[in-house]
Order: structure tokens, then sequence, then C-alpha cells
């Protein structure tokens, strides 16, 4: 129990630190400045933000909100991110304080962005698809018992399997019904979860997607972020395994 709680603890704080990166590169990246370089600076006013000012969720919860330079509102997009980054991180690490569990949360972290940007933006980079899919060769094994046989063949048959579907719908329809992003995400979440768990969150995110459209009925031509219901989906199926689901 006392494992559990530790683990918790520390993949809340380690999520807390990732996802303030996580959110630097959702705001910058689509508007296509540098991640890695320039320190962070006040929305109002431009001023370089001190390192003190920049403690993961504390530093808003203090600021109540605002900049402490000159009052402007902070964006909530940098605690909330920071904030599901920690949640995955602490049900990650609480669930197994072990390699799966270091796995799930590293898994979590990395379909986050992927998860923000089509949501935000429906974008998919395939830079973050790219990694997302060698950090599945890697640590894919430490997350279930999948063979790595089954995984490449998952990758292979599920990315070339969605891509025909939209392909075939375009066709047929005369308009896109999916993004290029999402057959290689697909493809990538294979190389995590194996054939069973490809199949389990193709079916998850199509609910979800269903249950959103359902809700959304007074707009039905609009298009959903596909890729986001996919990355929601996997890591939730992924959870089963340390919660003893076969």
């Amino acid at each position: 129990m006392i494992e559990h709680v530790a683990g918790a603890i520390a993949g809340f704080v380690l999520g807390a630190i990732f996802g303030s990166f996580i959110a630097t590169l959702c705001l910058r990246w689509p508007s296509d400045r540098s991640v890695l370089a320039g320190r962070s600076t006040c929305d109002g006013c431009g001023k370089p933000i001190p390192a003190i000012r920049l403690i993961p969720l504390l530093s808003a919860a203090f600021s109540r909100g605002r900049a402490t330079c000159c009052g402007a509102r902070i964006d909530p997009f940098h605690p909330r991110v920071e904030l599901m980054a920690a949640l995955v991180g602490a049900v990650s690490l609480g669930l197994a304080p072990s390699l799966q569990g270091a796995a799930l949360a590293a898994f979590g972290w990395l379909l986050l962005p992927l998860f923000l940007l089509d949501l935000r933006h429906f974008w998919l980079p395939d830079l973050l698809t790219l990694t997302l899919a060698l950090a599945g060769l890697a640590l894919g094994p430490w997350l279930n018992d999948v063979p790595l046989i089954e995984r490449l063949l998952s990758a292979l048959v599920a990315g070339v399997g969605l891509a025909l579907v939209g392909w075939s719908y375009a066709r047929l329809r005369h308009r896109e019904g999916l993004g290029a992003g999402d057959p290689k995400l697909l493809g990538a979440l294979g190389l995590w979860l194996g054939a069973e768990g490809i199949v389990a969150t193709l079916l998850c995110a199509a609910l979800i997607g269903l249950a959103i459209a359902v809700w959304r009925r007074h707009a039905r031509d609009a298009a959903l972020p596909f890729g986001a219901y996919l990355c929601l989906a996997a890591w939730l199926i992924a959870t089963l395994r340390p919660l003893g689901v076969p």
C-alpha cells in the first residue's frame, strides 16, 4: 500500500513537470514558435518570467491566475495541462509502482500532446507520432507481454487498414472522413498494445466519437478529432492491465 501511495505522489510530481513542457509545446508549435528556445514571457506585458514563478501548478495557484508583473490574466491552459499530466503520472505509478507503471505513464505523457493538438487544431504531427512509435518498440514490453512480432503486425495491419477505410470513404462520399495522421497514430499504438489492444482501442474510440456526435447533434457535419479519441481510448485500455484485466 505504501509503495502505491509513494508511486502516485512521485508520478504526480513528475507529471506536473512534464505537463509544463507539454503545454508549452502545444501552445508554441502550432504558431511556428520554437519549443525549446527562448525564455517564458508574460502574455500581458512580454516580460521574462523568473524561474521561481514557473513552478508547475503551484505558481498559478499562488498567483490566483494573474501575472504578478502586470496583473494580466494567465492562460489557464498551462495549469490544466500540468494537472492532466500529473494525474496520468499519479494513476500510472499508483496502480503499478514498477516498470509497468513507468511505461504506462510514459505512454500517457506521449499521447497527451497528440490528444491536445488534435483536439485544438486537428493536427497530429508526424514527429510526435514517430516518437510514440519508437517509444512503443522500446517500452512496449514493460507495458504488457505482447510479443514483438504481434506488435509489428498489429501496427502494419492497423495503420494500413485505417488508411484504406479513409480512402474508401473519400472515394464514396467525395470528402475526407479521416485525417492523414489517424492511420499513422493507430499504427504507432499497435506497437504498444498489440492486436487485442488495438481492436479494443478502436471500439472505445468509436463509442467516444459516437457519444460526442449524438451530444453535438445540432452540428451533424462538424468535424470530429478522431485522433484525440484514439489517444484517450488507448490510454484507458492500457490502464486495464495494471488493474488485472486481461
